[in-house]
């Protein structure tokens, strides 16, 4: 009991002094817990964005892939023509648009397929001038950033996308997009892969069909007469 009397009050504040330093040094410790968590989580969520956005390239390096893969496997012109009508719909997402050649010498413009436009709309459409002629002459695409959703009359002569379907410098036909699905609110970087695949592989694919097409019909005619002479 004397003892507990002579205590100095002296001692109290020292314990109180030091369980405060301790308090300090375990909230700075749990500070520095707190900012290594937000890090690490901070982190995750980087790897998780990252991991969506490759598997997104993945997935359109595949849809380019098999395009292409599509686009050759076929000689049969109607069948390229539906190859690419289903790439212009499923892959790049478009309604309304129009594939056509280009008279080499008249710069006519012919319709092969026409999807949500009337083809009689194209009557008298030529590249001689405007997006279609600076398309064909130059033999780079055209297209607007914004694809905004609209259910106005088409201007045949304005497409949001021209490109030009072309086998070394010349120029067969273009692909002329209107509109595009109501979700779809600007062109991506893959759409701009799938023009430059449709620019070139496309233009290959109608040309080796066409060229097929022709070299049978006149084989058949061959072998028609052959067999009306040696019947």
């Amino acid at each position: 009991m004397a003892e507990l009397e002579l205590r100095s009050p002296k001692g109290d504040d020292t314990l109180v002094h030091e369980l405060m330093e301790k308090v300090q040094r375990i909230e700075g410790e749990r500070e520095q817990i707190l900012q290594r968590f937000q890090e690490v989580e901070a982190e995750n969520k980087d790897f998780a964005s990252r991991y969506v956005e490759i598997e997104n390239e993945n997935n359109n390096l595949l849809n380019i892939y098999v395009a292409s893969y599509q686009l050759h496997s076929t000689l049969d012109f109607q069948e390229v023509l539906q190859i690419i009508v289903e790439i212009i719909l499923n892959f790049v997402g478009a309604e309304r648009f129009c594939i056509g050649l280009v008279e080499e010498k008249t710069l006519e413009f012919k319709v092969l397929i026409s999807e949500g436009v009337p083809r009689e709309q194209f009557t008298g459409l030529s590249s001689n001038g405007g997006v279609l002629g600076k398309v064909v002459s130059s033999g780079e695409p055209h297209f607007v950033t914004e694809v905004e959703h609209t259910t106005d009359k088409v201007d045949v002569a304005n497409p949001k996308v021209c490109i030009p379907l072309k086998i070394k410098d010349r120029v067969l036909g273009v692909i002329l997009i209107y509109g595009f699905l109501e979700q779809k609110k600007r062109l991506a970087h893959v759409d701009y892969e799938l023009f430059t695949l449709l620019a070139g592989h496309a233009a290959t694919a109608i040309f080796s069909a066409s060229c097929y097409t022709e070299s049978k019909r006149k084989l058949n005619t061959i072998q028609g007469l052959i067999d009306l002479v040696t019947s």
